[in-house]
């Protein structure tokens, strides 16, 4: 018989607040039936960043809005759900456990099935909500704290081929737009800038270009980027507006040909493999950038691989993805109980040493 499910999805693993509502007919395209989201940016916007106390009570203090929003957005009740789906990490571990409790409590009250989700594998999965795409495909997943390259082979089954070194993308945008005097998020506020600048006026390093693997390093770029500012404030005392935009313009000039060629390795290691429908996917915030979508779009119409980026409203965090990815895993036998655990780290490929380390608490990727 085929089998209909409704999930109840909770995101909490940065500053956005999420519940979403998904449900899918098995062999049919998924529905997003609710999504609601809550900001923080103005919570954080006085200290350059997101402040991990703040973000845990403010999503204790808006989970129960979020899920009640929604709810009644898709005009249903909790007796209606088949199971509850949340972010279980990585993350900030207060809001992970924010929202972890909060699940807890809805399964226990209502004695339904749990699901703990990988939020990368929430993005990592996003193409098959949005576009029912197949396996195995290639994943970017570009995000203010991760950028990695996974083929993606089922909903726990993921083989990273490069990844950060240090910086992620979208952290080095909001180091930037610090160094700049630009609000956050920094990732739109260096892009709007850029669209006015010239890229070719400041040279920056494409960091491990020299290497054939697909690691990334944005670390020193950003350095680079307050060098030069610095210099400009020594020479002229101070920063003119096409200063900035000719700054912003040549460092997003240097992340978007970094990530080309690493693209472009990346998709030769997929390819060798001979997938039966090529694809590249991106997903996260930094996904949403214009200007590196174009050239990935480029790339693709160079090797024959189709280019699949999600809406930009479900490119950042969000809820449907979390909802979709615990519907996966559901199909698949998946089940967690009472002991569900938080856990501020979590890396989708757990065969592939970690990039960025370890400790007592296992690899940062």
């Amino acid at each position: 018989m085929t089998q209909t499910l409704t999930f109840l999805g909770l995101e909490s693993s940065c500053d956005d607040t999420a519940a979403a509502i998904v449900r899918q007919r098995e062999g049919e395209a998924a529905e997003i039936l609710a999504s609601v989201i809550f900001g923080q940016t103005e919570l954080h916007s006085a200290f350059g960043g997101v402040v991990p106390e703040i973000a845990a009570r403010a999503h204790a203090e808006k989970l129960d809005t979020c899920v009640r929003e929604a709810l009644a957005e898709a005009g249903m009740r909790l007796d209606d759900l088949d199971a509850i789906a949340v972010t279980a990490g990585p993350g900030l571990i207060g809001g992970v456990m924010s929202g972890v409790m909060c699940a807890k409590g809805i399964a226990a009250a209502k004695g339904l099935p749990l699901v703990g989700v990988n939020h990368l594998a929430g993005h990592a999965l996003t193409p098959r909500l949005t576009d029912g795409i197949d396996y195995p495909y290639l994943m970017l997943l570009v995000s203010g704290g991760h950028c990695q390259y996974l083929i993606a082979r089922g909903p726990e089954k993921f083989t990273r081929l490069g990844g950060t070194i240090d910086d992620a993308p979208g952290e080095a945008f909001d180091k930037t737009a610090r160094l700049l005097g630009l609000p956050q998020p920094g990732g739109p506020s260096v892009q709007a800038e850029a669209e006015l600048g010239d890229p070719k006026r400041f040279r920056f390093p494409r960091p491990l270009l020299d290497r054939p693997d697909c690691n990334l390093s944005f670390s020193g770029l950003k350095t680079a980027l307050m060098r030069m500012r610095d210099q400009i404030v020594a020479e002229k005392g101070g920063l003119t507006r096409q200063d900035r935009a000719d700054l912003c313009a040549g460092f997003q000039a240097a992340i978007v040909d970094t990530l080309v060629e690493k693209t472009r390795r990346a998709l030769v290691l997929y390819l060798a493999g001979n997938p039966a429908k090529p694809t590249l996917a991106v997903a996260g915030g930094v996904a949403a950038n214009t200007a590196i979508r174009a050239d990935l779009m480029g790339l693709c119409a160079q090797l024959e691989t189709d280019f699949l980026a999600p809406p930009l409203r479900l490119c950042t965090d969000n809820a449907a993805m979390i909802a979709y990815a615990g519907l996966e895993r559901f199909r698949a036998g998946a089940r967690d109980g009472m002991d569900l655990t938080a856990r501020p780290r979590w890396p989708l490929d757990k065969t592939s040493p970690a990039l960025l380390g370890s400790g007592k608490k296992g690899a940062k990727a």
